[in-house]
């Protein structure tokens, strides 16, 4: 493995690792998630706005940019122009699929077994509190990682499409997907779903899966080597 791919993938989860580590060594879950919980009157920052708002139709940008990838990738087949786009437009459709469908909300969030912060004993529930990293029993406790935040930073995605092709919009692409995730966790972490090392999790495993796609498909290199062709 090149060394510039090795890099690609160990920056980010060597970051996210330290990241968990120091959250955890100072308590800073259950400290940031009492933030927003209020003894006798519980999560109900969640129930205002834009978190209201955010839990019931913040996912509509990712599914509008899944449909628009599915969309170019069938015409590619049909129009010439789209022709060259085709394997962007599948990865993107690939990558809403396995990043937050397949890697954050079935392989994780269904056997992981991590409590919500809703369920723990020091808010009102019954659960013991687990760090991210100590798995509990499969199917009890959904809260590892975040569904909601991992459709968010899937809008990521023209990030590794852009990478090569135009750097800085990949750039502001990259940034507004991690900003978009994060309003979603934090959304979620007010109302008391998950713990912001969920929401740290399922931007490193959306970006860690968009990395492999990018990979698995060329777009490193295949993307301009098609458009020259076709020029």
């Amino acid at each position: 493995m090149r060394r510039g791919i090795l890099a690609d993938f160990l920056i980010p989860l060597l970051a996210a690792v330290a990241a968990t580590g120091a959250i955890d060594l100072a308590g800073a879950d259950l400290a940031v998630q009492s933030l927003f919980y209020s003894p006798g009157r519980g999560w109900s920052l969640g129930d205002r706005e834009p978190w209201a708002f955010l839990y019931h139709f913040g996912n509509l940008p990712a599914f509008a940019l899944g449909a628009m990838g599915a969309i170019a990738f069938v015409l590619s087949f049909f129009k010439e122009r789209f022709r060259p786009d085709r394997m962007a437009a599948l990865f993107v459709v690939a990558l809403l699929a396995l990043g937050p469908g397949l890697v954050v909300n079935t392989v994780f969030k269904d056997h992981w077994g991590r409590p919500r912060p809703a369920d723990i004993v020091q808010f009102g529930g019954s659960e013991t509190y687990r760090p991210c990293w100590n798995p509990g029993t499969t199917g009890q406790g959904r809260s590892f990682p975040s569904g909601h935040a991992a459709v968010g930073f899937f809008l990521m995605a023209p990030f590794f499409v852009l990478r090569r092709r135009a750097p800085r919009w990949a750039g502001r692409a990259l940034a507004a997907g991690i900003f978009y995730g994060s309003l979603m966790g934090l959304g979620r972490m007010v109302q008391g779903g998950h713990f912001l090392t969920d929401v740290i999790w399922s931007g490193i495993l959306v970006y860690l899966t968009g990395l492999i796609l990018y990979y698995l498909f060329r777009l490193d290199r295949e993307g301009l080597t098609e458009r020259r062709a076709t020029a």
